[in-house]
């Protein structure tokens, strides 16, 4: 309630408006409330989950191939020793720190000690962001659903990179500046300090320059704050204007193993690498709204929006901050231009946005009922976790701990092991970091290419072009005349890869190992050519184009299916990862009038893989050939719910809603089908014979 200076007598004689009456949603509770300990538990608990989701990045392998040889050798590496390309030539080695450190984390807890990086991490961050958020005045409960939004907005970039620790690190500078800007103790040497690390652990050194620059800025510190012949050197530098504290952290940055070098390769990609075609084939380089639509559960988008909006609202309240205007626009600037930015986004973020929500709160006064303590911090639990059941529930971010299998080549790293395949190596980039996990230090071993796209700049250009250009391809092969070849088992996933196809075309090469992960290819002719003898797959093939004619020849001729059998079964025996085998399988089954041994293939391409192309459907087939048309239905529907190409699905349904009596519902599916295919003969006899009523 408003202060007056009107004597109580005379106050007390006015009645309380409605609105004065209520307390305002974002009242502050002591940190030791137990109302406010219960909901930032629910926060913290919320931000943890939010986190745990299957790691899916192939970057780790590298990183962690990097810090253990780091620790086995007890040095850091100054020579490339990454890829057979490059190997022993001078190098920078991007993230040294990072490594170091993630490295006894995972050779304690192996996983688990991976997920306990990123919980620790996340809690570590957004607790500091939290911290600032409490420096510059956001008291209330509110700041809590803020601080859990950001978690969930930051959960993309959460996988075990080097970022996840520069969050940290930028979260602690935040604070550190609110704190120093709100005159309360925050010493300089902490801000030098975190320059230092942050130059060492990540080539995103330089937002941390440019935020001491922006403080220093709004701060407009006069110089004499360092001068004074009284004063000793220790105060002197304690009360250090920022200016000369972002010239001891610049000077301090190249107090790293590299040197200039290191804080060079940001500038360097900027100027240079960014323009390679190499690099617009990587998602998380690509511009925020080119995915869009993946970041709507995430909140990412309505981050990005309410921040903009709440630092223009402050000016109408009086008190227009600069530093957060300016930080507004560094970041939202980085993450609209490349989305690698959106993790970093949220932690810049939500100590602004908990303090601009919090003040627009208090403008609005709640029901009398959230006076009370205890019902307020019920609904702050409520909401931090309302924000994040949309993220928790979106496919690849279901709460779990583990590892996504099928994007890592393990078991064809195995197969290379197993059978002595060496040589040089092509791969592509992604791969290359669990080849070193696996292989380092064997030079005949390593990669072509690791994760950081090392390479001279032909090689990144023909390698850009050779998934899908066969002429970039065979340059690039004649260039280094690979022995074998480690590509990756999903060419669906990137448009144009046609690689896999151009090897299976080529004579001079064998197809030896393959699973719904990875294939491994030998050349014919060398050193692995008793390789290709002993493993070498005739009819099965490793890519898809090859598929008509492969199909047309196991229905025609007997022993063609039994050898295509032989070779599946070869393939199921060789990996865990065999939906693809057992896909097949099931087609040579449904050729050979075998229907339990189809029903039993599909199931088990299921179990590998619950998004087996085209396993529900064939399942719907085999339920209407045994007329059960509602578990067709079932079936039809699990693939539509995959968001695939139809294909005959909405037929097929009409067909089972038919079967069932309902005229409405399967004349409704054979109008879509005629709506996607309007040449269907056969979707429109029986659109009109359904609308032609009961004969």
């Amino acid at each position: 309630m408003r202060r007056s200076s009107t004597p109580l007598v005379r106050q007390a004689r006015r009645p309380a408006a409605p609105d004065e009456a209520r307390p305002p949603v974002s009242l502050a509770l002591a940190l030791r409330h137990p109302a406010f300990i219960a909901a930032a538990l629910v926060a913290a608990v919320c931000a943890v989950i939010s986190v745990s989701f299957p790691i899916g990045d192939p970057d780790l392998w590298q990183h962690l191939a990097v810090g253990r040889a780091m620790w086995q050798l007890h040095e850091i590496p100054k020579v490339h020793l990454w890829t057979w390309t490059f190997h022993g030539s001078s190098d920078v080695l991007p993230s040294w720190g990072f490594r170091a450190l993630l490295w006894p984390f995972f050779s304690a807890g192996g996983i688990l000690g991976l997920f306990a990086w990123r919980w620790l991490t996340t809690l570590g961050a957004f607790g500091a962001a939290w911290a600032a958020a409490r420096t510059i005045g956001a008291r209330g409960l509110s700041a809590l659903v803020v601080i859990t939004a950001g978690a969930v907005a930051y959960r993309s970039r959460s996988q075990v990179r080097p970022e996840t620790l520069v969050a940290v690190l930028l979260a602690l500078q935040l604070w550190l500046l609110e704190r120093r800007r709100h005159a309360r103790p925050a010493h300089p040497a902490w801000l030098v300090a975190i320059a230092w690390l942050w130059a060492n652990v990540h080539l995103s050194y330089y937002l941390g320059l440019v935020l001491l620059a922006i403080h220093a800025v709004a701060a407009r510190e006069p110089a004499r704050a360092i001068t004074g012949g009284a004063q000793s050197l220790a105060a002197r530098i304690a009360r250090a204007p920022l200016a000369v504290v972002l010239g001891a952290a610049i000077v301090v940055s190249f107090a790293n193993p590299f040197g200039w070098r290191a804080l060079w390769q940001p500038f360097e990609y900027f100027l240079t690498w960014r323009h390679e075609p190499i690099y617009s084939t990587i998602a998380e380089l690509r511009p925020l709204m080119a995915t869009w639509h993946s970041h709507i559960r995430s909140g990412l988008l309505v981050l990005v929006a309410a921040w903009p909006l709440l630092v223009l609202w402050r000016p109408r309240a009086r008190c227009f901050d600069v530093a957060e205007a300016l930080t507004c626009a560094l970041f939202t600037a980085l993450v609209i231009s490349s989305q690698r930015f959106s993790g970093l986004f949220a932690i810049a973020a939500a100590p602004y946005l908990a303090r601009d929500l919090g003040a627009w709160l208090a403008v609005w006064r709640g029901p009398a009922w959230l006076g009370r303590p205890a019902v307020r911090a019920a609904a702050v639990a409520f909401a931090c976790a309302a924000v994040c059941v949309p993220a928790w529930t979106q496919s690849g971010y279901r709460p779990g701990i583990g590892l996504v299998r099928t994007l890592v080549p393990e078991a064809a790293a195995d197969f290379i092991e197993r059978h002595g395949v060496r040589g040089r190596a092509f791969n592509p980039y992604y791969f290359g970091g669990y080849q070193v996990w696996r292989f380092w230090p064997d030079p005949e071993r390593l990669p072509f290419m690791d994760v950081h796209q090392t390479g001279t700049r032909d090689d990144r250009r023909l390698y850009a072009y050779a998934f899908g250009n066969r002429e970039a391809w065979e340059e690039l092969d004649r260039r280094h005349h690979f022995d074998y070849a480690l590509l990756d088992g999903h060419p669906e996933l990137t448009p144009g890869d046609r690689l896999l196809d151009v090897l299976d075309a080529d004579s001079s090469w064998a197809l030896v190992f393959r699973d719904d992960a990875a294939a491994v290819f030998v050349r014919r002719g060398g050193s692995l050519d008793a390789v290709a003898d002993s493993f070498a797959y005739r009819l099965v093939a490793a890519g898809n184009e090859r598929l008509p004619r492969f199909a047309a020849l196991v229905q025609r001729v007997p022993q063609a299916r039994a050898l295509a059998r032989a070779e599946l079964e070869r393939m199921i025996a060789g990996s865990p990862l065999n939906a693809r085998a057992h896909s097949d399988l099931a087609t040579l089954a449904w050729i050979d009038g075998d229907r339990a041994a189809t029903r039993a293939h599909l199931d088990a391409a299921l179990a590998v893989d619950p998004r087996t192309f085209g396993a529900h459907r064939r399942l719907g087939y085999l339920e209407l050939a045994e007329n059960r048309p509602r578990a067709a239905i079932r079936a039809f529907e699990r693939e539509r719910a995959l968001g695939v190409d139809p294909v005959d699905s909405y037929m097929k349904l009409g067909e089972a809603w038919e079967r069932l009596g309902d005229r409405t519902r399967a004349a409704g599916w054979y109008a879509r089908e005629l709506a996607r295919n309007p040449d269907n003969a056969v979707a429109r006899a029986a659109l009109a014979r359904l609308q032609a009523g009961p004969q």
